[in-house]
């Protein structure tokens, strides 16, 4: 997030939601934001395929055609530049190639992309207007808009629209994607990406590299690492012969799973690291037990880039050790040693090589954290980034064009499948299947479908289905409902023994990030009997 998480509370005047079902993901985030609508008189737009909780009280609610984001928000800023609504002031001091995204929106009036998006062209007006007005407007995401082979587009495109009308750098702006998991922004920011060291410092650059050499006495690849899908795939190729799985459960969460576990199933070794035995760790060669959040001490990043204590609170069972104690013993065993003794003394390494965090100390997070960057102890943190310039000068603007989704409705496969979480349960529900009252409220899944279609195949609510496409089938319960329209159904990834995973397609990833299409892809649905 470029901003934070109290801000959308006190501080932004109109909300721009995308892509996000706040409510149901993010809670916590969500009840801030109904506490501003509510209490501050703060404006609301959402834009989402399906009617959510927050659609109730928007302001202007956009129900767009799943995968036209692009069009949907090229639109609004077509609508932005020719009402002159955009900040020309930021636009001339802050930003670069602004034309060239202009001469790009120029042909997405909202009649073009109300025909493309299905959203009503008064109602892209509105939201523009509201927008562009904004005294301070935040615009927030999630996986919504990066889950498509356009991820990275849409984001670009949330940016544009955030640079257009200087809704940067200010309390109660930015571009704030809400991070699924509580460490993703940490992780992340320790180089658990195949592109970088840790604070993104870029493997490609040879300095970079330089550094860490040094630092670590090895020497390192030249080359980028593997994206997640791309390791799945060289694994069913025989690329890959070892994988180390830790904490992640690729059997659920992974597009196309009979894909997956034809991969895992090619493995020389597969190495499994968590806390409970998922469907991936059923099928390990070798299983560590690692322990939970509330038997670890060390840090945790959130999502507004706030670095935060973490303190044991109950022992270990069993044979559980903290990760990093078990990585020590394996690189080790394998011929680098390694002999920290702490978590301390692991992140007084991090700060070392780590300048956004070199700042931060247990000492000064020990009651209330720091977001980064804090280059030195003495610095305060940086709630709110870009106040006066953008980490490579001034602010850039993409000419992006719609493109379509891989894959769309046919004669055969007629309807649009678009998959996501629920509250009760979290991610794989490895964690939540066993807590007895989230599990007894949703016990099993559901897939969500528009009451005339449901009407048209027969179907009535809490009857079986089959969901069918070109990877799979799954059957489960039907909720009849009115909150999607007759093109779309909707189901949870959540849940192993009706797996959304299963259908969804993992042969297109979006090219830059490498991001499945998990919102998007061509369904057949009919009643069993």
């Amino acid at each position: 997030m470029t901003n934070t998480i109290e801000e959308l509370e006190k501080d932004a005047t109109v909300i721009f939601l995308i892509g996000t079902n706040t409510t149901e993901n993010h809670p916590v985030i969500g009840y801030k934001i109904k506490k501003n609508v509510r209490e501050n008189g703060a404006k609301l737009i959402v834009a989402d395929p399906r009617r959510i909780e927050l659609a109730e009280m928007a302001d202007v609610f956009l129900q767009f055609r799943p995968g036209t984001d692009v069009a949907l928000l090229n639109g609004i800023m077509n609508v932005i530049i020719n009402e002159g609504l955009q900040d020309k002031d930021f636009i001339e001091k802050r930003t670069e190639a602004y034309e060239d995204m202009k001469q790009v929106v120029e042909k997405y009036t909202p009649e073009i992309v109300s025909a493309i998006t299905a959203v009503p062209a008064e109602d892209i007006v509105k939201a523009a207007r509201m927008y562009a007005a904004a005294e301070a407007g935040s615009l927030c995401y999630a996986m919504g808009i990066t889950q498509h082979t356009t991820g990275t587009d849409n984001v670009k495109s949330c940016c544009n629209l955030a640079l257009l009308t200087g809704n940067l750098g200010r309390p109660g702006t930015g571009v704030n994607p809400l991070r699924g998991q509580n460490n993703v922004q940490g992780a992340c920011d320790m180089g658990a990406l195949p592109v970088t060291y840790p604070a993104y410092q870029a493997v490609a650059v040879e300095a970079n590299r330089e550094k860490f050499e040094k630092a670590w006495g090895v020497k390192l690849p030249t080359a980028k690492g593997l994206m997640l899908t791309e390791a799945i795939n060289a694994a069913y190729h025989g690329d890959v012969k070892a994988l180390y799985c830790l904490g992640e459960n690729p059997m659920i969460s992974d597009p196309d799973s009979h894909h997956v576990e034809a991969a895992l199933k090619k493995l020389d070794i597969l190495i499994v690291q968590d806390i409970f035995l998922t469907e991936t760790a059923q099928m390990a060669d070798v299983v560590f037990p690692g322990v939970s959040w509330a038997e670890k001490e060390g840090t945790f990043t959130n999502t507004e880039r706030r670095v935060q204590r973490v303190r044991k609170a109950v022992n270990s069972r069993g044979d559980a050790r903290q990760d990093w104690q078990i990585l020590s013993d394996m690189t080790t065993r394998l011929g680098y040693p390694n002999s920290y003794a702490s978590p301390e003394e692991i992140f007084a390494e991090i700060r070392s090589l780590t300048p956004s965090y070199a700042g931060i100390t247990y000492d000064r997070i020990e009651q209330t954290g720091l977001h980064w960057p804090c280059p030195t102890e003495e610095h305060p943190g940086t709630p709110i980034l870009h106040t006066e310039k953008f980490s490579r000068g001034l602010g850039l603007f993409h000419a992006v064009e719609f493109k379509e989704a891989f894959e769309l409705p046919d004669e055969e496969y007629p309807l649009i499948l678009s998959t996501g979480r629920q509250l009760y349960h979290y991610h794989t529900r490895s964690m939540t299947r066993r807590a007895i009252a989230l599990d007894t409220h949703r016990p099993e899944n559901q897939v969500q479908v528009n009451q005339k279609t449901a009407a048209k195949l027969g179907i009535l609510n809490g009857e079986k289905v089959r969901l069918t496409t070109r990877r799979g089938s799954i059957e489960l319960k039907a909720q009849v409902t009115d909150i999607l329209n007759e093109k779309l159904v909707f189901t949870f990834f959540h849940y192993g023994e009706a797996a959304a995973n299963v259908l969804t397609q993992g042969e297109a990833l979006d090219p830059i990030a490498g991001i499945p299409e998990y919102k998007v892809c061509a369904v057949r649905m009919e009643k069993i009997i």
